[in-house]
């Protein structure tokens, strides 16, 4: 089977590393090579990513028992079990749940995966720092005036301090109603700081883009 147009074989792409991290399928030897490179640097990546996904459920369903049924989940990735919208349908069946991402293996996946979902469930092409194309869009499934859980799951790192996060993370915040949540995960460099750094920086040297970990504070 051929690869999908627009997708970048030659070039490890984020999504692809943490999908290979998690045990699904797919990435390509560059991803691989990219994500071995990480896990020698820091061999407790490939946990604490699967620790992640679990903190996800758990947000999720957390959110869903406060009374929240509606989700943006921005930089999600590349589908895989125990999705957010497997998770909140599964506790709510009426769930709604806009994905966000702007990768074309992502998108190819998403958009298969969503085929055979009956409940409200959309994936917009858009970037993280697009906060109000990504507001605008989201409001055909969601009602912005009820309550949101706001998922920002592992994708501020890709964000550097000279892009502001902080103010994309606002942005996000100010459009939401009382009653809202925000879930975030972060690579931080409290704990282990050298081998975190080695990470930080095999991961900014496979990707060749910057990739930011940050302090708690920082965070």
């Amino acid at each position: 089977m051929g690869v999908p147009p627009g997708i970048d074989v030659r070039t490890p792409h984020i999504a692809r590393i943490y999908d290979y991290w998690l045990g699904g399928k797919d990435n390509f030897a560059v991803d691989r090579v990219a994500a071995e490179r990480v896990m020698a640097a820091t061999p407790t990546v490939k946990p604490g990513v699967a620790a992640n996904r679990a903190f996800l459920q758990r947000a999720v369903r957390f959110m869903v028992g406060e009374g929240v049924t509606q989700f943006l989940d921005i930089g999600t990735g590349i589908p895989t079990s125990g999705n957010t919208h497997l998770v909140a349908q599964q506790a709510s069946p009426q769930s709604r749940v806009v994905y966000v991402d702007n990768d074309p293996t992502v998108l190819s996946h998403a958009r298969a995966l969503l085929a055979g979902v009956s409940a409200p469930t959309a994936f917009l092409d858009a970037d993280l720092r697009d906060t109000g194309r990504i507001l605008e869009e989201a409001a055909d499934l969601l009602d912005f005036r009820r309550p949101v859980g706001l998922l920002l799951i592992a994708v501020l790192h890709c964000v550097p301090d000279g892009e502001d996060p902080r103010r994309i993370v606002g942005e996000l915040l100010d459009a939401l109603a009382p009653g809202s949540f925000l879930a975030i995960t972060h690579p931080g460099i409290d704990q282990l700081p050298e081998q975190m750094a080695a990470a930080e920086k095999a991961l900014t040297d496979a990707m060749g883009f910057r990739v930011t970990f940050r302090t708690h504070e920082g965070v």
